[in-house]
């Protein structure tokens, strides 16, 4: 069992979802975030081709803060509110996908992006499964 699942097993407030599910949804919006930050670091490294990659480094940095804040309130399991968690995995999937989708038009020149698409569509999947998993529950 890794550590996140650990630690949201041991709190006495649960949410109404997969522990296994909730913990791959928090490890992999953290991840995603700093990955997006690293990519977003790197095409500013791409000097001669930054115009270009200006709004993958915007969507990277937005996604990174959705991604960590997603991770930050998934983490919380003290008396949510259902409504905003919906709210919250809604918005991370939707900036992974944007985000995934501007990093996917770079991936064959620069592999850190390759690297962030893959990340991006890893935790948008993750957090669609866990919003289902809350909506039927």
């Amino acid at each position: 069992m890794q550590t996140v699942e650990r630690m949201l097993s041991k709190n006495p407030n649960h949410l109404s979802v997969d522990l296994s599910a909730l913990a791959k949804c928090v490890n992999a919006c953290a991840a995603c975030g700093l990955v997006c930050t690293e990519c977003a670091d790197a095409c500013d490294g791409e000097r001669p081709e930054l115009a270009a990659l200006r709004r993958c480094v915007r969507l990277n940095l937005d996604c990174a803060a959705i991604c960590g804040a997603t991770a930050n309130v998934l983490s919380r399991q003290l008396l949510p509110d259902g409504a905003l968690l919906r709210a919250q995995l809604e918005a991370c999937a939707v900036a992974c996908a944007v985000c995934g989708d501007e990093c996917e038009n770079h991936a064959e020149a620069h592999e850190h992006c390759r690297v962030c698409a893959e990340a991006c569509g890893r935790c948008e999947e993750l957090c669609r499964t866990v919003l289902r998993n809350l909506s039927a529950g």
